[in-house]
């Protein structure tokens, strides 16, 4: 397959750091997004980068026994070490600080950390078997405050940096989750939820597993996932991955569930909204968007990929060294591979390569895997950098080899200035209140962002209109589709721009349709309040319309 055939790949650009080995151990920050490379528990050295670290952060530090766990706190002001069960160590990273270590041990009696996480730059949790310990860091006084604690036995915990949520698993087979919300020094107990096994289990044992979890905020809110496995006996067709709504009050709610139609070892990312699904024995993957209408049952909405399975796009290692060095041809790199780690919402490492990607999704392929215009649409609207590729499928539906039906154009048009209308409509409420006398520093005021899914008349008239109006095209088409984009722009309330009438008024003199330039500048000129400039388009012969 060539390029245009895949719609995901790994960013071209990725964080390159020492492959992971019997001296070098590799950790990874979900919250600051860095790699840890740790040489010999420190003594020899610990190398950190991100994704936007310019300059890699590095230091020593005394090899005081095997490193667990280490982070950053928000914005890289204070390094947190964990190398026993009982304590965590910290060392400041502020300028004219005390180097000097310092350490924190569990409050909780008999209990043990199972790891920790920077909720801000000051702020860390201890999530122990026995509970979690919620504590300011006072940097100048080389000591922790503890600020909130919870006893609750713990099997394993996630956290979700982006809303900052600690998901903790409880009780004997680990399906109820109980999750805290953290903000400015406060911790929040939200309801607690069940995860639905799949079927009735035979032990007591642990049946909820870390790795069949994520969190992730999709459009805006936050989800828990749940990848649920079914059994070969089951008369379902394979694997689904259940969405969970965890809002900030209220109850967790089962919302969305995906389709996998295949068993096997799955991982999830989640990438401009969509819920990606790679599957290790087929080495390809599947896109979801539960923007996009599903099958609903009256409780959940059921979901299939919107797409056909594809790998991501294959990619090659260049080798390192000095440019002039490295003549050699680029390493293919082995995708889908069992090294791999994924982490939310977009990361791939490879510890055993030494790479760190962003997984990243391509709308350009994705035009021709999807047929149906509509639903195309409606997939593009939901994406980051939609604009160009939106525009260039409208040309391409009004092009002589790929032309579209007059239905399936009106109904682009409609999809596209239902968007517009929206953003007009929030920037004509947000200069009310402006001159109703609101603050712009009112919290309750927010201008609107202008996304790229807002394609107004003039991306329209630049390019795709007038470049279509100057083809060799048949004249009923081309004053057809002026007028289906004139037709929904009024639909819609919308003022036609000028410019949009000018082009209708040359295209229909152009085509000697004088019948039909009578009866456009009666219906939707003369009735504008400024008409006159318009006139300047009509030869003489034909003033005598007006």
């Amino acid at each position: 397959m060539g390029e245009e055939d895949y719609y995901l790949e790994l960013c071209d650009r990725p964080v390159h750091f020492e492959k992971a080995n019997p001296v070098n151990c590799v950790f990874f920050d979900e919250a600051n997004k860095q790699v840890f490379a740790v040489r010999s528990g420190g003594a020899t050295g610990v190398v950190v980068k991100g994704p936007d670290d310019r300059n890699p952060i590095s230091f020593r530090m005394e090899d005081k026994g095997e490193v667990k766990c280490i982070k950053f706190s928000l914005e890289n002001k204070i390094l947190a070490v964990q190398r026993t069960s009982k304590t965590v160590d910290f060392s400041n990273f502020i300028p004219d600080s005390s180097q000097l270590e310092y350490t924190q041990e569990c409050k909780t009696k008999n209990a043990n950390i199972l790891g920790f996480c920077w909720t801000s730059s000051t702020e860390i949790v201890f999530i122990t078997d026995q509970g979690i310990e919620f504590y300011q860091v006072l940097p100048e006084k080389r000591n922790l405050k503890l600020l909130k604690s919870q006893n609750i036995n713990v099997n394993w915990y996630m956290y979700c940096p982006e809303g900052a949520v600690i998901l903790l698993s409880t009780t004997v087979l680990g399906n109820v989750l109980q999750p805290f919300y953290f903000r400015a020094g406060t911790m929040s107990k939200l309801p607690k939820f069940e995860i639905e096994l799949p079927s009735v289990p035979k032990s007591t044992k642990l049946n909820l597993s870390e790795r069949d979890i994520a969190m992730a905020t999709i459009y805006g809110q936050l989800y828990v996932l749940f990848l649920r496995h079914h059994s070969r006996t089951s008369s379902s067709t394979g694997a689904e991955v259940v969405l969970y709504h965890l809002p900030r009050e209220g109850a967790c709610k089962k919302m969305h569930i995906l389709k996998l139609n295949r068993t096997g070892k799955f991982a999830l990312n989640v990438v401009d909204n969509l819920v990606v699904v790679h599957h290790q024995d087929t080495e390809t993957s599947v896109i979801f968007d539960i923007k996009l209408r599903g099958e609903f049952d009256g409780t959940v909405t059921f979901h299939h990929p919107v797409l056909p399975a594809r790998s991501i796009q294959p990619y090659q290692i260049p080798m390192a060294g000095p440019a002039p060095v490295t003549s050699q041809s680029p390493v293919p790199c082995k995708l889908y591979s069992s090294s791999w780690i994924v982490f939310q919402p977009d990361i791939i490492i490879s510890a055993s390569q030494g790479y760190l990607w962003n997984l990243q999704v391509k709308l350009q392929p994705i035009v021709n895997l999807l047929p149906d215009k509509g639903r195309l649409m409606d997939f593009l609207l939901q994406r980051k950098e939609c604009k160009m590729v939106i525009l260039s499928v409208c040309s391409q539906m009004l092009s002589e080899s790929d032309r579209a039906t007059l239905p399936v154009i009106a109904t682009v048009f409609d999809k596209l200035n239902h968007e517009y209308k929206k953003y007009l409509d929030a920037e004509q409420s947000y200069t009310t209140a402006l001159e109703a006398g609101q603050s712009r520093s009112s919290p309750l005021l927010k201008r609107p962002v202008r996304t790229q899914a807002v394609i107004d008349q003039s991306d329209m008239y630049t390019h795709v209109l007038s470049v279509f109006t100057e083809k060799d095209m048949p004249h009923k088409f081309v004053i057809a589709v002026l007028m289906e984009y004139i037709r929904s722009l009024n639909q819609f309330q919308i003022t036609v721009q000028h410019y949009l009438h000018e082009l209708v008024i040359k295209t229909l003199v152009q085509h000697n349709l004088f019948y039909m330039l009578h009866q456009f500048l009666q219906y939707h000129v003369l009735s504008d309040s400024k008409p006159l400039k318009v006139f300047t388009l009509l030869p003489t012969s034909c003033l005598w319309i007006c």
